[in-house]
């Protein structure tokens, strides 16, 4: 955290930072973002490693900034997020999701509940945040030992979870975006449960942190479905999302998900390992950790829906 230029004086606290002070004290790891917004601020392009839960930084910090924004960097704090939004203007549930009942991404957990949890919702006692748009974020903390990452719908319609490599918005936030405005508001102050054993299951896929480049590839060798090609392609993808120019990222990372995620789809490569390699490229371009998961997500699923035929 950077602290006040010598003979500023902070401000009286702005709502935001007894929200911090509070999240810092609960040991979590805690960075600005840019006013109004979810994106950190231009100074935190290395927000993981420079969020922090010292109170003096952090009194400092949001006294002269009192307008900034509140972020959560789930992975230094040990926490796994589950993030339940709600539909936006038209978005109706895929066709796995369309039950009675299912609107919304605290729906689909509770089906998920039913299903795996026999119905019980004692985990839904837990540190809880209401979001801008009536969503839910519930706090989790991680198994120790246990390094989880970032998912997008992997564990149904409107539910994303952040864990290493993500962060939330922070409550006494307020965030006006075009697809709506708001605060997020604490809505239950419990202490953090500990992740479920039935979600830390269905999240079993997504614990390894990125594997570098050459474990990947290294691991392509071994595979038995793995070709040169295919090794070329996935090398060739990467080094297009490393070098895409500024503007240019999200897309070039999108294209790069959907021409892998052909080969994915045409069972030639496994889709964890095309996952590290796009979301390692997508996170060392600078890319925001949630706008990677996303994308990439995204990108995979709709190569996946159209393999590459035997001779591609």
């Amino acid at each position: 955290m950077q602290h006040p230029r010598p003979g500023v004086t902070p401000s009286v606290p702005h709502s935001v930072l007894p929200h911090a002070v509070a999240a810092a004290r609960r040991g979590w790891h805690v960075f600005p973002l840019r006013t109004r917004a979810k994106r950190p601020v231009r100074t935190f392009t290395d927000w993981e490693r420079h969020a922090t839960r010292d109170e003096n930084a952090i009194r400092a910090y949001w006294g002269v900034h009192p307008a900034h924004n509140l972020a959560v960097a789930c992975g230094p704090s040990g926490l796994v997020v589950v993030d339940l939004d709600t539909p936006k203007n038209g978005e109706t549930p895929p066709p796995e999701w369309t039950r009675p009942g299912i609107t919304n991404g605290a729906d689909v957990l509770t089906a998920l509940a039913e299903q795996y949890a026999d119905g019980d919702t004692a985990f839904l006692d837990t540190f809880t945040v209401t979001t801008r748009r009536g969503g839910t974020h519930l706090y989790y903390a991680t198994p120790e030992n246990v390094a989880y990452r970032n998912t997008s719908g992997r564990l149904g319609w409107l539910i994303d979870t952040r864990a290493t490599g993500g962060y939330v918005v922070g409550p006494g936030s307020y965030v006006a975006d075009p697809d709506g405005r708001g605060p997020y508001t604490v809505t239950n102050p419990a202490d953090v449960a500990p992740l479920p054993g039935w979600l830390a299951t269905l999240l079993e896929p997504a614990r390894r942190r990125p594997a570098t480049s050459g474990q990947v590839h290294s691991m392509l060798a071994s595979h038995p479905s793995a070709a040169t090609y295919v090794t070329k392609a996935l090398r060739g993808e990467e080094n297009r999302v490393l070098s895409a120019r500024e503007g240019q990222r999200n897309h070039t990372l999108n294209k790069a998900a959907f021409a892998i995620g052909t080969l994915v789809g045409a069972g030639m490569l496994p889709k964890h390992l095309a996952e590290d390699v796009l979301t390692t490229a997508g996170l060392q371009t600078g890319l925001d950790p949630n706008e990677v998961d996303a994308t990439v997500h995204s990108g995979l699923q709709a190569g996946i829906a159209r393999p590459r035929g035997a001779a591609a």
